[in-house]
C-alpha cells in the first residue's frame, strides 16, 4: 500500500500541493501525465529521496514520513537504470544485501537466483559496458528486488528500449509482479505500457489525479486523438 495524505512538496519554484493518493497493497499502479507535471517527484517522495513540506506518507501501513530511504523497504529502478559502472552484474544484484551486511553466501545465492529468474545468468561476470538496453534494465530490476522490497518504483523503465525489446520487458514486468506480489508504482508516458500493465491507472492533471474509469476514459480519448 502507498498512501499520500495531503502532501505538499516545493522545490525550485515548482510545487505540488495537497496531494492525496492511495495505491492498494499488491496492485500494479501506472502513473501517467505530461512532462514536468511532477510524476517523478511523487515517486521520489515515496522512496524518501524528495523531502516533503507537509502531510504524511504511509507505506504498507507504516508512517514513513520521517524515515530515511533505507528503512522504507522500497526498490527503485531509475529512468536510466543507473548501474554502477565498475561493478559486475553479480555485484550489482548483490548490492542491496551487501549494504545491509548480509552474509557473503546469502548475497551470492540471491544474486544467482535473481540472474537465473531474469534470464541474465550468463552475464554475471560482465560489467554494464556492452550490455544491451534490455539486459541493463533486467539488471536494474534485479538489483531493486534483491532485498525483497514491499514496494517497487519504476521511473520510465522502458523508455529507451527498441520495440522488440520493449514487448519482452512488458512480459517480464508482468511476471515480476505476479511472482512476487510486490506493490508497483510505474511511471510512463507510454499508453501501450499503461494498457498492458495497469491494474490501477492514475493520470496527473494540474496537480490532481484522475483514477479508475475516469482515467481509463481519458486514456482512450487521448489514443483516439493520437
Amino acid at each position: 500500500m502507498i498512501h499520500f495524505d495531503n502532501i505538499t512538496i516545493r522545490l525550485d519554484g515548482f510545487a505540488l500541493e495537497n496531494i492525496n493518493l492511495h495505491i492498494p497493497t499488491g496492485a500494479y499502479a501506472v502513473l501517467m501525465g505530461r512532462t514536468g507535471c511532477g510524476k517523478t517527484t511523487i515517486l521520489e517522495a515515496a522512496c524518501g529521496l524528495r523531502p516533503i513540506e507537509s502531510g504524511r506518507i504511509h507505506l504498507m501501513g507504516r508512517d514513513v514520513t520521517d524515515m530515511p530511504p533505507g528503512r522504507r523497504n522500497v526498490g527503485l529502478v531509475p529512468q536510466d537504470g543507473a548501474l554502477f559502472t565498475t561493478m559486475t552484474v553479480e555485484q550489482q544484484l548483490g548490492f542491496a544485501l551487501r549494504v545491509r551486511h548480509r552474509p557473503k553466501g546469502e548475497i551470492a545465492a540471491r544474486a544467482r537466483e535473481l540472474a537465473e529468474w531474469l534470464g541474465i545468468g550468463h552475464l554475471l561476470h560482465r560489467r554494464p559496458h556492452g550490455l544491451s538496453g534490455g539486459e541493463r534494465q533486467r539488471v536494474a530490476i534485479g538489483r531493486a528486488l534483491a532485498a525483497h522490497p514491499d514496494i517497487l518504483c519504476l521511473d520510465e523503465p522502458l523508455s529507451a528500449l527498441d520495440e522488440e525489446t520493449h514487448g519482452g520487458m512488458l512480459d517480464l514486468l508482468r511476471h515480476v509482479h505476479e511472482d512476487t506480489g510486490v506493490t508497483v508504482l510505474h511511471i510512463t508516458h507510454n499508453r501501450r505500457e499503461a494498457r498492458a500493465l495497469a491494474q490501477s491507472l492514475i493520470i496527473m492533471r494540474g496537480g490532481r489525479f484522475l483514477e479508475g474509469e475516469t482515467a481509463r476514459g481519458q486514456l482512450a480519448r487521448e489514443e483516439d486523438d493520437a
